[in-house]
């Protein structure tokens, strides 16, 4: 969603078309593959500046800190991530052994560690937007990211992304 609110907004996204869009995700991806081999290959680094990449959390870590980034780090409430997750397995007759307490512990002891990082990186400056708060109050997040990027988005397309019928796998 980020991406594409971000591109609709007015920044060009670094795509691949790589991996398209499925019942998962309708709206596609917005991945570039080379981000995966960032650590063995940061080419592709240098020939984004100025626009915008999604980097999974996991590989945060990996970005040369000869560079400068702006993250968006988006949040959401875990018992969502896992259940889309689990959704996503199941669809894909995936199976995982690991049980639901144990991949929550996991994935939130793996948030805090990226979430110090990025606090404490100083090539790194970083806005955590929370996509539970972006559902309901868009206006105000979009203008926190506009300020955060320090350009002039385009705030009325941006909160044209969003959708609410994307929003599948709810908190309780």
């Amino acid at each position: 969603m980020m991406m594409k609110m971000l591109e609709a907004g007015g920044l060009a996204p670094v795509i691949d078309g790589f991996r398209t869009a499925d019942e998962d995700n309708p709206k596609g991806y917005y991945e570039l593959e080379a981000v995966k081999r960032t650590k063995q290959d940061p080419g592709w680094v240098p020939e984004a500046r100025g626009k915008v990449v999604k980097v999974i959390s996991q590989l945060l870590q990996d970005l040369p800190d000869t560079e400068r980034y702006k993250v968006v780090f988006m949040r959401r409430h875990l018992d969502e991530v896992l259940a889309s997750q689990q959704k996503m397995l199941v669809r894909r007759d995936e199976e995982d052994e690991t049980t639901d307490g144990d991949m929550k512990e996991m994935f939130a002891s793996h948030v805090e560690e990226v979430e110090a990082w990025l606090r404490n990186s100083d090539h790194v400056d970083v806005l955590f937007v929370s996509y539970n708060r972006m559902q309901g109050e868009s206006e105000s997040q979009i203008a926190r990211i506009c300020k955060f990027l320090e350009t002039d988005l385009d705030g009325k397309q941006m909160a044209t992304v969003i959708d609410p019928s994307l929003y599948r796998q709810r908190k309780a």
